[in-house]
């Protein structure tokens, strides 16, 4: 029977079939850490050498095969440099000990096979999987390539487009389209899987079925003119996608070389290319979002204080415009009932139509299959009036930035609520206090920020006040995996965390045009650094009034170092709106991409004869890093306020803030992160100059310039 002692990570079972049953045990996902790959090395070398056992049979406790690596180690790695600490999975386990080894392997798949897990699937001779099961490699999310053989075995099971389309994707296929691609021999239900992969073990070494080795196959492979066609698209396709981000480049080196010069040559390659990448800067970053994202879910004092979650289950949103449709959008497709309410009939038909139409694009984008949208539709509900909201368990209010309607809102929801229902805001800036000042029972006012397109951006805020319940922070969090939002809890304050980020950059961009620098030369920059857009494309697209809206808001709150300028609001008085009537910083037609409006040009020079901010009006002349630096620096001195204030939890959740509220580049870490890369006491230092320079807006925070002078990295706990 199966060793399930505490502390067995890999269990093995032989039955009078002459088969060995070897189970991964880790939960939660059966993830390889370094005593599962010692424990498998141990188990598969005891079934080689019984001679009771004829064949073997890999899988994973509690329906899941395994989640690949356990990367926690991977960060050890990266502290100290040493790859020799890498266990040799690739080799020793997968090629030497099942690959090769003289008893066939069958890998019964069920849950998942990711990552080191499909890599461990494909070295055995068959893989046989439940329905829906998922399977991919997403190794290079993490700035690393797959590490055991799987550049090199999924091409030949699955094709070279197919395989250099999931690992430069990272996306998951089902069991079902593994089966038609190659990589899954067969799919059996739940209840018959073991059977069947014992049966199909059997029928290998009673020569019913082939003992294959997938590193050797060659029948999907094509020829060499064609192989010259794919990866030259594949790598212009990369660059285009991934400019900044040499991984995916030597990804596709690395299965080129596997299959020009065989799998003797391509196995090495990866192995090398693996440990070089892991050491990365890029590697680096992405590993410490990673990390950083799965630290939100942790917040003293809620999360640790054994709270029992509430079901959320049917939710009010306030309003139909483009926030909130987003939200309720993001709802119904999460399976919460949705109660949309509008103001009249007209305002809610187009806000259902704009769900309608969000779900849609869901559809179209292959993010949404056709029943489920039937299902999300029919989750939503319109109203007019506050009736159906006594049986919410949740309201999000998602009205105009509008203090006095905001308070009136809350007022009538105390009254019409039940006691227990959850009151949140998707304000973006407005302090939570003010909003809920004229109720009661502040104890269940939260801020739920969510990001537009609410649907698409992963960011929620939580926003706390000191009296928001801790059960009610729980509640919100969990709400907010729910509909698959990455939540980050922050202190109630003005902008919150996001904005406080992402106006300063702005603002940043104001005055580099005040100082006479070409606004398309600082947008196109910006968009070299990693960024998808520039901060002047970001003001067309936003819009010129919920930019303005919000520096009034930011300037009230933080004026001793806010930029006003006048440029935004002479934009509009020119009857420009940005992408909203197509004319702007540039000009947008359908069809085509925003072209430059040279015309701008006049208010411009407008705009820098009322700041006057360089005494003799001529432009300043930078370098493409001066300009990166003046448009970031700004940004980390404000994320340095936040931590020193105590906005976030931990100084990560900022790069999260930055990396999926403002788009910060992933590969760099965020914010914060970033900025330990460059130095605390180099951004101090250039700040300084700046502030002498052109004033308050560049004073480096006390935060900065004590963790400067002393060395200490501004990600770097206090404690």
């Amino acid at each position: 029977m199966a060793n399930k002692e505490a502390g067995v990570t890999v269990s093995m079972e032989v039955e009078d079939d002459g088969i060995a049953l070897i189970t991964i045990r880790n939960p939660p996902v059966n993830a390889l850490s370094l005593s599962v790959i010692a424990g498998l090395r141990e188990k598969y070398g005891e079934a080689m050498r019984r001679d009771d056992v004829k064949a073997i049979v890999l899988t994973g406790a509690d329906g899941k095969f395994c989640g690949g690596l356990d990367i926690s180690f991977l960060q050890e790695v990266q502290k100290t440099g040493n790859v020799s600490l890498l266990p040799n999975v690739s080799f020793d386990l997968v090629v030497n000990t099942i690959e090769d080894g003289k008893k066939p392997s069958v890998a019964a798949i069920q849950g998942f096979a990711l990552g080191g897990g499909l890599e461990l699937a494909m070295g055995c001779s068959a893989r046989i999987a439940a329905p829906r099961a998922e399977l991919g490699l997403p190794e290079l999310k993490l700035g690393i390539i797959p590490g055991s053989g799987g550049t090199q075995r999924l091409p030949r099971l699955v094709g070279v487009s197919k395989a250099i389309d999931m690992m430069l994707s990272s996306k998951t296929i089902t069991s079902e389209e593994g089966a038609e691609l190659g990589v899954i021999d067969s799919i059996a239900s739940p209840d018959e899987l073991l059977t069947a992969s014992r049966q199909w073990a059997l029928d290998i070494v009673e020569g019913r079925r082939p003992h294959i080795n997938s590193l050797h196959k060659s029948d999907k492979l094509v020829a060499a003119h064609d192989l010259d066609d794919i990866f030259q698209k594949a790598r212009q396709n990369a660059q285009a996608k991934f400019p900044n981000e040499p991984h995916y480049g030597a990804c596709l080196d690395v299965i080129e070389e596997g299959i020009i010069s065989g799998p003797n040559s391509g196995l090495p390659k990866e192995d090398k290319v693996f440990k070089e990448l892991l050491l990365s800067n890029t590697a680096r970053g992405l590993l410490h979002v990673f990390f950083s994202e799965r630290a939100t879910s942790k917040v003293p004092a809620v999360t640790d204080s054994g709270f029992k979650a509430r079901k959320i289950e049917k939710v009010a949103v306030i309003g139909g415009g483009l926030m909130g449709s987003g939200i309720a959008t993001a709802l119904v497709v999460n399976n919460i009932h949705v109660i949309l309410k509008e103001i009249n009939s007209e305002y809610l038909r187009q806000g259902l139509r704009s769900i309608e139409a969000n779900l849609q694009g869901l559809l179209l984008r292959g993010e949404l299959e056709e029943d489920k949208m039937k299902k999300a539709l029919s989750l939503l509900q319109g109203a007019l009036d506050y009736e159906e909201f006594k049986n919410v368990d949740m309201v999000i209010e998602a009205v105009n930035e509008d203090i006095s309607l905001k308070q009136s809102i809350f007022e009538e929801l105390e009254k019409v609520c039940s006691s227990n229902c959850i009151l949140a805001s998707n304000t973006s800036t407005i302090d939570l206090n003010v909003i809920g000042e004229r109720t009661t029972g502040q104890d269940r006012i939260v801020g739920a920020h969510l990001f537009s397109p609410a649907h698409v951006m992963p960011l929620m805020e939580i926003v706390r006040t000191e009296r928001t319940s801790p059960k009610v922070v729980f509640d919100v969090m969990r709400f907010a995996k729910i509909i698959k939002k990455v939540p980050i809890v922050v202190k109630n304050c003005t902008c919150f965390a996001a904005n406080r980020l992402f106006l300063p950059y702005l603002q940043a961009a104001d005055m580099l045009a005040n100082l006479g620098v070409d606004i398309f030369r600082i947008d196109q920059v910006i968009c070299e650094f990693g960024m998808r857009i520039g901060p002047f494309q970001v003001q067309d697209v936003t819009g010129y009034d919920v930019y303005l809206a919000a520096m009034k808001e930011f300037a009230a709150a933080y004026s001793e170092r806010t930029f006003l300028s006048p440029l935004v609001q002479l934009m509009q008085e020119s009857g420009r709106a940005g992408k909203k009537n197509g004319k702007g910083y540039y000009v947008y037609e359908r069809g085509s991409r925003p072209k430059p409006d040279a015309s701008v040009q006049q208010i411009l020079e407008q705009t820098r004869e009322l700041t006057r901010i360089v005494a003799d009006g001529q432009p300043i002349s930078l370098t493409d890093q001066d300009i990166v630096e003046m448009i970031f620096f700004p940004v980390i001195n404000e994320a340095c306020h936040l931590v020193d204030g105590g906005v976030v939890v931990r100084a990560s959740d900022i790069d999260i803030a930055s990396v999926h509220g403002m788009k910060f580049p992933s590969y760099y870490g965020g914010i914060l992160f970033w900025a330990d890369s460059v130095g605390p006491g180099y951004i101090c230092s250039r700040l300084t100059n700046w502030f002498k320079a052109y004033g308050n807006f560049f004073k480096p925070s006390k935060y900065l310039e004590e963790r400067a002078s002393k060395g200490i990295l501004l990600g770097a706990s206090s404690t």
